[in-house]
């Protein structure tokens, strides 16, 4: 995983508002946005009125983020995971994680999950080194992982697979990862599995390479295992193994295979109690010395799919990304609750809340709708692609809501704050397309449409 890029938005790049005791974090959202400032010292959780008035960003609870996406309609009839298992694969893992998500839920008036494992099928995670960079990043996204699945389903099991090489580009870190999906798949774990990493296509040695990694994907597919993947947090900019971003537009893989749906990112506009006071858009944002967005764009390896000829993808003969797109924004982030020990800079300080945005947001957030209409349907959806192109193609009332606006061009400031390098993305309209996907969606209506295929 390259912290701050494909996962959450994390300590180097993402973390627009920390709300840790006495740490200073930089701002995007000011001038002096590279220079550290005390931010207020928060032990509970903070109100979006509280994120605005002392960061100049708004930040959302579990319920804010549940009314948005009408997810109580689906709790106020009995609809909330019950008898799923939501599994969340990370790197690592977090060494606090479950007194953490209790923390969350009493914060936020949330019942425990009936079920939440930690396991580590491919071998033993080293113990937890609070000045790694890495492992504090890994626990971070763990914890934006397992604290939104669970808010967004509180009555469906939680499985944290913990891997014990970290992800970066390329091939490293996913023989472990594939190793551990293949893993829960072959012992009927759970029915979603939730990744949030992904890397550049390019940074495969060879399309071979890449594809001799799909095992998981491919028997997911044959046991009925919906595979959700974040697109990515830099647009259609990302790098190679050197760290060095292509000149063009790319995308990343898992997202990118037809057999994952990979998830893109929006921007909410709620008040206090999660009405809209605009429609959602495109994450595009400026954080530290980038503007960034959610990620899209044209597979090079994966042909275009059979369910992507239903409508026009704007992609050609490749495989289009993303499919659908959920909360991603720092500047209306979510709120979690970290008490991991790290002494890395720019992480939140153990036992504090802190807002995050990403696309590592926006993909636990929409395995709890994928969990419920597994619930609805009585049975494992496997697959999801196939179907929503089908609802998109049919129109109707099928819970799925475009995103007309906002962009996913990726630009590098200069310490100046002038662009050194823009990789032009593309921009949300009527219909599909290489921004948003399909578009977002109205959890209620979602979950039904999509459970009755």
């Amino acid at each position: 995983m390259r912290q701050g890029r494909r996962a959450a938005a994390t300590a180097a790049m993402a973390i627009a508002a920390t709300l840790v005791t006495g740490v200073g974090v930089s701002s995007a959202y000011r001038a002096n946005r590279d220079e550290p400032r005390v931010l207020l010292k928060r032990t509970s959780a903070p109100t979006t009125a509280e994120c605005e008035a002392e960061f100049e960003i708004a930040c959302y609870t579990p319920n804010q983020i549940e009314t948005a996406y009408n997810m109580k309609a689906l709790y106020a009839q009995g609809d909330e995971g019950q008898g799923q298992t939501i599994v969340i694969v990370d790197s690592f893992g977090s060494p606090t994680i479950e007194k953490d998500l209790k923390k969350f839920d009493k914060a936020f008036h949330l019942a425990a999950p009936p079920s939440f494992q930690v396991i580590q099928p491919a071998g033993a995670v080293k113990p937890f080194e609070p000045e790694s960079i890495e492992m504090s990043g890994w626990a971070g996204e763990t914890t934006i992982d397992v604290e939104w699945a669970h808010a967004m389903a509180p009555k469906a099991n939680i499985l944290l697979v913990e891997t014990p090489e970290e992800e970066t580009e390329g091939v490293q870190g996913f023989p472990q990862i594939v190793e551990a999906e293949n893993y829960v798949i072959e012992h009927k774990l759970g029915q979603v599995i939730s990744q949030s990493f992904s890397a550049t296509e390019q940074s495969f040695p060879s399309d071979a390479s890449l594809l001799a990694l799909r095992s998981a994907n491919e028997k997911a597919a044959v046991a009925g295992v919906t595979m959700l993947d974040a697109a990515g947090d830099e647009g259609v900019a990302n790098t190679n193994l050197a760290g060095e971003y292509f000149l063009h537009p790319t995308v990343a893989w898992p997202a990118s295979d037809p057999l994952v749906t990979g998830i893109g990112g929006t921007q909410l506009h709620l008040t206090e109690e999660g009405q809209r006071t605009a429609p959602d858009n495109v994450w595009d944002e400026f954080l530290g010395s980038f503007i960034v967005a959610g990620a899209g764009g044209k597979s090079k390896v994966f042909a275009r799919p059979e369910y992507q000829e239903l409508i026009n993808t704007h992609s050609g003969t490749h495989r289009a990304v993303p499919d659908i797109s959920m909360t991603a924004a720092v500047n209306g982030g979510v709120i979690i609750y970290s008490s991991y020990p790290t002494t890395v800079a720019g992480e939140p300080e153990p036992g504090t809340f802190s807002v995050w945005g990403g696309t590592s947001v926006a993909t636990p957030v929409f395995s709890g709708v994928v969990a419920i209409a597994d619930q609805i349907a009585g049975h494992p959806l496997g697959p999801i692609n196939p179907r929503m192109y089908q609802l998109e193609q049919e129109g109707g009332n099928n819970g799925i809501v475009d995103v007309t606006s906002g962009n996913n061009t990726f630009i590098e400031l200069n310490e100046e704050g002038v662009p050194i390098l823009t990789i032009k993305g593309y921009t949300a309209k009527k219909g599909y397309d290489l921004a948003s996907g399909l578009g977002t969606v109205d959890g209620f209506s979602f979950a039904h449409a999509l459970a009755g295929g």
